[in-house]
């Protein structure tokens, strides 16, 4: 998706989130994970969040799209809204997820991140330029290529890139969608794998995803314009919020390492800090209140302020698609919007979404849910 669209959203969200407690935590050394299905936190109070509250945020998601929501805290869900096993495009989210996936095999050594595109020949339409050529895999799966061949597939900043040839790899951000395809092109390339075969055998099944459906899973694009097809996904939201516990528990799925945590660690890890960003304007949004890049996650950068949000990472699409994971409050959110799922009659036509300010919103009423030991 365009971080001119969504970064701004959690900018204003983490404002919000460092304005009070919101810091509910499981017990010490408890690690609760959900089986076949979700553990319920049938008394919201018991873990210091407010029932009457949570009741105000369904009220104000009623009159939003928002297909459907989940807020895990400690494990369990605290929060469900809407048809949780409803299947919907997951937009770039998509990119988290396939960061999440690269971990296996460069631990195997089948990816190494120090090659270069030239050095596993990799091209598209038109071929690359030398310099592009010395790019790394590594660059691709940070934003930091400096390749700006057309990608298959809107949604990203390329209409403010530089021109082509002239940042040298990995010098210069920028969220551009030919760097995330290729790095799905080549994954499929050093591992002999399909990327939804993998997602299936190497996340779906693991973690229990209850709604996994192999055979909605496909690619899209206009192959004219690139060779590499975006890794279009389509996930339910509960499963989304399986997949941001696995996260939150640094790769361990009830004992099992799913994702190294190593890998963890360093896939929401720092790459390209606030200040970094491009194009400029996003280097002035929100400050000090800031967010970088890492691994296909974004990732809190705001050294220099305390609070909840601190060590927070997300994945986010378009349209209002979230997985956010804060660890200071032990939480996971999924968020999902049905983007193709059709108005009620009579409404006007447009593209269902919920939008920077309506996530924003979200966000605070569940912040102002948390009653911590004072709840009445």
């Amino acid at each position: 998706m365009s971080t001119r669209r969504s970064l701004p959203v959690l900018i204003l969200v983490s404002c919000l989130l460092l304005a009070g407690p919101l810091t509910a935590q499981t017990q010490a050394g408890s690690k609760v994970f959900p089986g076949e299905s979700w553990e319920r936190i049938e008394k919201p109070e018991s873990v210091g969040y407010s029932s009457a509250r949570l009741e105000a945020l369904r009220g104000w998601l009623k009159s939003l799209d928002t297909t459907a929501m989940v807020v895990v805290v400690g494990g369990r869900s605290l929060f469900e809204y809407g048809d949780l096993s409803h299947l919907s495009y997951l937009a770039s989210v998509r990119k988290s997820v396939l960061a999440m996936l690269y971990g296996k095999y460069v631990e195997q050594g089948k990816i190494q991140l120090d090659k270069t595109l030239g050095d596993i020949g990799f091209t598209d339409e038109g071929d690359l330029l030398p310099i592009e050529k010395r790019a790394t895999i590594e660059h691709l799966i940070t934003a930091r290529s400096g390749i700006y061949h057309p990608a298959s597939n809107p949604g990203d900043d390329t209409s403010s890139a530089p021109p082509r040839g002239s940042q040298r790899p990995g010098t210069y951000y920028l969220y551009n969608n030919w760097d995330f395809n290729a790095a799905g092109a080549v994954f499929e390339k050093l591992t002999g794998r399909d990327i939804y075969d993998a997602l299936e055998t190497d996340l779906a099944r693991p973690i229990g995803m209850q709604d996994f459906d192999r055979s909605r899973q496909q690619k899209s694009g206009d192959p004219k314009r690139s060779m590499h097809l975006a890794y279009h996904m389509w996930l339910s939201t509960r499963d989304m919020a399986r997949i941001g516990l696995l996260m939150l528990r640094e790769g361990n799925w009830n004992g099992r390492q799913v994702v190294s945590k190593e890998w963890a660690k360093r896939i929401t890890s720092l790459v390209t800090p606030f200040r970094e960003m491009n194009p400029p304007y996003q280097r002035s949004l929100g400050m000090p209140w800031r967010w970088g890049y890492g691994y296909m996650w974004w990732v809190w950068d705001a050294p220099n302020s305390q609070g909840p949000f601190v060590g927070a990472y997300t994945g986010m699409g378009a349209g209002g698609q979230f997985i956010t994971v804060i660890p200071q409050a032990d939480m996971v959110l999924a968020h999902k919007v049905d983007m193709q799922q059709p108005l009620p009659a009579g409404a006007a036509k447009r593209t269902r979404t919920v939008t920077g300010g309506q996530y924003n919103a979200i966000v605070a009423m569940l912040h102002a849910c948390y009653c911590g030991s004072n709840c009445p």
